[in-house]
């Protein structure tokens, strides 16, 4: 969920806007406006973080490609089980 407030609005709350983006198990991102236009997201550093390696894995071509490959592997039933998988990796 999004909530926004003004530049000043946010400046004034800043120590306590870790508390309002974490409620209820739920994270929120808040939109920062000046003069009603959005100009910055403030978001937990948890989503940050996973945002970041999200687009650092899509920025890959070879890592995306073995992932496609997986999905269809995957999709098609071309699966072992993890004890297979284990052995053959010599876990």
């Amino acid at each position: 969920m999004t909530h926004t407030l003004s530049i000043m609005e946010a400046r004034k709350q800043l120590t306590s806007l870790p508390e309002t983006l974490m409620h209820d198990g739920q994270v929120d991102v808040l939109e920062i406006t000046r003069r009603g236009k959005p100009v910055l997201a403030v978001m937990p550093w948890e989503l940050y973080d996973a945002l970041s390696e999200t687009l650092e894995v899509m920025g890959d071509k070879e890592l995306m490609a073995q992932l496609r490959q997986s999905v269809l592997e995957m999709e098609s039933g071309e699966l072992i089980s993890w004890q297979v998988a284990k052995q053959e990796l010599g876990l």
